[in-house]
């Protein structure tokens, strides 16, 4: 018995030998591709067996598997990978984070919840999506990549305000804005400069380098636990924290240049003459007795333009100053960007710390930005029941800004200079003051304008939990902001002539904000999961500001305000907001399918009066997980489907401190001292609110890899916080009241898809958002902002104006309709009658983008575009006018002209002078539409084995291309225009004035070269 035993163990271990005889020892590193770190807790398993391991601290493996297994690497949030082992003793692993992941953690109002838990409308954008982004502020990442939010840069101009819309404009009179919420933190957002310029940007001080995840709340059950501030939406930012493991660094430094996007083109001095002289033709010998000083067209230019003519041969005028100044106003811009962070942690302590710089020149002369920044995001366990951190953020940027796009010192409008006048004098060699218009050159030589702003947002937070699952959290945070403006005009300007002006401003923002809540978490028999937050906030801003205007400087050397003879004016305000708020939100899920969620927020503010302070906002929603029923449980086909469906009310108070008040401020005359009225009260008006009903549904067919969202959602607006203008006779011209209603329809889709999934990886993302908006009651009233125009049953800011009824080909006659019936009239633009002629809102858009990676190769295209909105090129009134008077043409007038009988064109005969029809009127709106290759990224990624003998992670190469190819009708620089020139408008004339472009830069062609290093 013992020999067979003895038979059998032996045979039993020839067996095994014979099976694993191939088995041996496999090793390697798993590490995230989007940031080269490593990744603790990874598992490895052999395929088809119980066997596997897991990666410890430093993402390091080790597992004994058959020469010929399969190992499958998995990672929470990452793609599975499965690797033939093919005999190999080292297999490293990158992981790519799955687009479809349905178990992603997405941040919400005062908490996380898993993606598929969900029941309002969030869109999400990772660190990779906008890893490595050069423009000065984060936003322009997010165009073509969130669906429903449409966001317009406005200008080619660094650091300027970007106009960001989530499912439509809500208000007329209040801000149209999303609230945003960074870390916690709600932050100043809006714009803070001088109002005689274009409106800055405060999110241009965040590091975009320094952001995890970006979620934008759309309706109103993921938004109305905000309550007052998200009517407008609200886009939740949340930065990098450490992770616990050895010390991380990475590094990336890019270097790039950028150039104009597109330029219009205008006449050389050829061109420029020859329509000149068919022009004076046209116009020579008519009515008006101003042609009698002359004697024909070039004695008209000897007139009107100084050095035309070559000084050296003055009678050939084939000879003479050839200027593009287009050219002269743009210029090869550049960047560089440099980012080191070190993460990791202890058990107890995890950190994050980076540093930042930053440094940009625009593609228009006179214009950069620079930026330093620092972050620190500490979190620290102090006891099993007790843990508290920190998060900071310091920042020092410098904008040399440029006039605003309305006045002549802007670089840009140096293109309404005659191609035959020169850059400089040929007789003295010092830059032409003699141009018709002002020389923008001489302007960018002795004017200056900066602004410095130094920022601090930040908190400091503890969690303890009282009791398992029922928890504490209180934060305090600040956002301290202080800018500084000053300006220096020359005494060779216009604006500055004939002895300096100077002009210093300070302005010191402080936001203070208390958080405290308490979170419940508690799963009841099993299948029943309760959510519960329960908080309060307080929130106190205060804004000071002082200026200060100088003339009489003793030379252009001399430029702060101590050197001048005399102070010209000065002036000093504070002002002060506060909200008080009580909160709370339930989320429920039943046997992990039927999904509830709850909320509701009680504001009060100090912007209305004490009768009418607070506003309650609640919200519900509900979704119903249903692959998770046994009838599809582990469905293939139908991998994930779940309906949704919400309601809620949100609120906006942002208007004018004090607004509901009647105001009183001290004032002077002829040097007595007094008080004066300067608000008349509005004791009635509340809080602004928008009812948002939302329905939708989550999909995922094939395992999630192809899968979306599709959403509907309606929104009314109520008792719209309206400035509306009063008799004269009581002493004031406007006060805010509740006035008028307004709505917006819209569907979103979504569309995810791996299109292949082996060696060779290729994702894509589509989406696209159409919008209605419509005032649907202003009380009979009608708003009128220059051309554009506020009407029930329109969407706000339409363009009202003579509508161009195109050329009388007989006559080369600019012709218009003169009532609704069809009648056209060639006598008088000014007889026609003025009607609804366009619309700036955007009937859809979207964005479209493709990820490709092969081995170490990664490409990434994304095409972004915009449908159906009209703009008023404003500046082409001077810039396509047949010479109205000396103004440079575009050469599409030049060459679509009417010159003879017979001729079907655009524009009318050209006359100088006299004009031809030329002024407001549809003839200077455009369809806007176009389709931007937004982004293409190619990166190279060195394979490990090669750089780990330099003890690195990760080493990427890295090349990007943004704003590349646009496909668009428009004739102007850029079909991405966005009002307000100036924010001295005021936000009621922003919100109206949509599509304005009036000599505004377009966005740049930019091609970065980068290096990335984490080791």
């Amino acid at each position: 018995m013992k020999k067979i035993f003895k038979l059998l163990t032996c045979l039993f271990i020839l067996s095994f030998s014979i099976l694993y005889g191939q088995e041996h020892r496999v090793t390697g590193t798993v590490t995230d591709q989007t940031d080269g770190y490593t990744l603790p807790g990874a598992q490895i398993v052999v395929k088809g067996t119980t066997i596997g391991t897991t990666t410890d601290i430093d993402g390091v493996y080790e597992i004994a598997a058959p020469e010929d297994a399969v190992l499958v690497f998995s990672y929470l949030g990452m793609v599975s990978q499965e690797i033939d082992v093919d005999g190999r003793n080292v297999i490293n692993v990158e992981m790519f984070p799955d687009i479809a992941v349905l178990d992603e953690v997405i941040v919400v109002g005062y908490g996380t919840r898993l993606k598929y838990e969900l029941t309002g409308s969030i869109s999400s954008v990772r660190a990779e999506d906008i890893a490595g982004h050069t423009m000065p502020s984060f936003e322009t990442a997010l165009q073509g990549r969130a669906a429903g939010v449409h966001i317009s840069a406005g200008s080619g101009k660094l650091g300027q305000q970007v106009r960001t819309r989530i499912r439509g404009a809500s208000s007329i009179s209040a801000s149209n804005q999303p609230l945003y919420v960074i870390d916690g933190i709600p932050v100043q957002s809006e714009n803070l400069g001088v109002l005689t310029n274009e409106p800055t940007n405060p999110l241009a001080d965040l590091n975009p380098a320094d952001i995890a995840t970006i979620e934008v709340l759309k309706d109103a059950s993921a938004a109305a636990i905000y309550g007052s501030r998200a009517a407008n939406g609200v886009i939740i930012i949340t930065t990098k924290r450490g992770k616990e493991g050895r010390t991380r660094f990475n590094v990336t430094s890019q270097f790039g240049f950028s150039e104009p996007s597109n330029k219009v083109g205008f006449l050389n001095r050829e061109e420029y003459l020859d329509l000149f002289r068919e022009a004076y033709s046209n116009s020579a010998g008519g009515p008006d007795e101003f042609f009698l000083i002359w004697d024909g067209w070039e004695d008209a230019l000897d007139w009107g333009l100084a050095y035309w003519r070559d000084p050296d041969n003055p009678e050939d005028i084939t000879k003479g100053p050839d200027t593009n100044w287009e050219d002269e106003a743009f210029r090869r811009g550049g960047s560089q960007q440099f980012d080191i962070s070190a993460s990791g942690g202890t058990d107890n302590t995890q950190y994050y710390v980076s540093l930042s710089y930053t440094d940009q020149e625009a593609i228009i002369v006179g214009n950069s930005y620079d930026r330093i920044s620092g972050r620190l995001n500490l979190d620290q366990k102090a006891s099993d029941i007790l843990t508290f951190g920190l998060n900071m953020n310091l920042s020092r940027s410098r904008n040399f800004r440029v006039a605003n796009d309305r006045a002549f010192a802007t670089p840009l409008q140096m293109i309404a200079l005659p191609s035959v006048q020169p850059t400089h004098d040929p007789y003295t060699g010092e830059l032409n003051r003699l141009t018709v218009y002002e020389n923008g050159l001489v302007v960018q030589k002795y004017n200056n304008f900066d602004t410095e702003i130094f920022r601090n947002f930040g908190n400091v937070f503890a969690n303890l939990e009282i009791l398992p699952g029922f928890t504490f959290r209180s934060e305090a945070g600040v956002d301290i902001l202080r800018q500084h403006e000053w300006e220096y005009r020359g005494r060779l300007t216009n604006d500055g002539g004939p002895a300096g002006f100077g002009f210093d401003r300070n302005v010191a923002s402080k936001i203070y904000n208390w958080e405290n809540y308490f979170t419940y978490d508690r799963i009841f028999a099993e299948n029943y999961d309760l959510n519960l937050v329960v908080g309060a906030s307080l929130q106190q801003a205060d804004l000071d500001l002082a200026s200060m205007t100088a003339i009489g400087f003793p030379s252009d050397e001399f430029k702060k305000i101590e050197s001048a003879a005399e102070i010209t004016g000065s002036s000093s305000s504070s002002t002060e907001y506060r909200y008080n708020s009580l909160f709370t939100r339930a989320n429920l899920k039943f046997f992990d399918k039927y999904l509830a969620t709850v909320s509701a927020r009680s504001d009060g503010s100090s912007r209305f009066s004490e009768d009418n302070r607070y506003g309650f906002f609640p919200a519900a929603s509900l979704a119903w997980v249903v692959t998770n029923e046994e009838f599809l449980r582990d469905n293939y086909i139908l991998s994930f489907l779940k309906p949704r469906f919400s309601w809620g009310l949100t609120g906006n108070s942002e208007i004018d401190n004090f607004a509901a008040w009647g105001l009183y401020e001290a004032s002077n005359y002829a040097g007595i001292y007094g008080i004066i009225s300067d608000a008349y009260p509005s004791d009635d008006l509340r809080w602004e609110t928008t009812a948002q009903t939302n329905a939708g549904i989550d999909f995922g067919f094939l395992d999630n890899r192809i899968s979306g969202e599709i959403d509907y959602y309606v929104k009314k607006t109520d008792d719209l916080l309206l400035l509306v203008q009063i008799p004269a006779t009581t002493g004031y011209e406007n006060v805010y009241r509740n006035v008028g209603k307004m709505e917006n329809k819209g569907w979103e889709f979504v569309l995810n898809t791996v299109n292949i999934d082996r060696n060779f990886k290729w994702n894509s993302n589509f989406n696209i958002a159409f919008n209605k908006n419509k005032v649907t009651d202003l009380d009979g009233q009608i708003i009128q902002s220059m051309i554009w125009r506020v009407i029930e049953g329109q969407p706000i800011g339409v363009f009202y104006t003579k509508e161009y009824a195109g050329v009388d080909p007989e006559t080369g006659d600019a012709l218009f309709y003169l009532n609704e019936t069809g009648d056209k009239t060639t006598t008088s633009r000014a007889e026609a009658a003025n009607r609804i002629v366009g619309d700036p809102n955007p009937d859809f858009w979207g964005g479209f983008t493709n990820t490709f990676r092969y081995g170490g190769f990664d490409l990434n295209v994304m095409f972004q575009f915009v449908y159906g909105h009209d703009i008023y090129n404003h500046g082409r009134q001077w810039q396509a006018d047949g010479f109205g008077w000396f103004d440079n043409q575009t050469v599409d007038f030049y060459e679509n002209h009417w010159q003879e009988p017979g001729d079907d064109t655009y524009y009318p005969q050209p006359r100088f002078y006299l004009g031809n029809g030329y002024g407001t009127s549809s003839m200077l709106i455009f369809d806007g539409s176009y389709i931007r290759l937004k982004e293409v990224s190619l990166g190279y990624t060195i394979p490990r084995r090669i750089v780990q003998q330099a003890n690195l992670e990760n080493v990427r190469i890295f090349v990007r291309g943004y704003n590349l190819l646009t496909f668009t009708e428009y004739p102007g620089w850029d079909p991405e225009t966005s009002a307000p020139n100036t924010a001295d408008i005021g936000t009621q004339a922003s919100n109206i004035r949509q599509g304005w472009d009036f000599y505004t830069a377009p966005q740049p062609r930019t091609i970065t070269l980068g290096l990335n290093l984490s080791f």
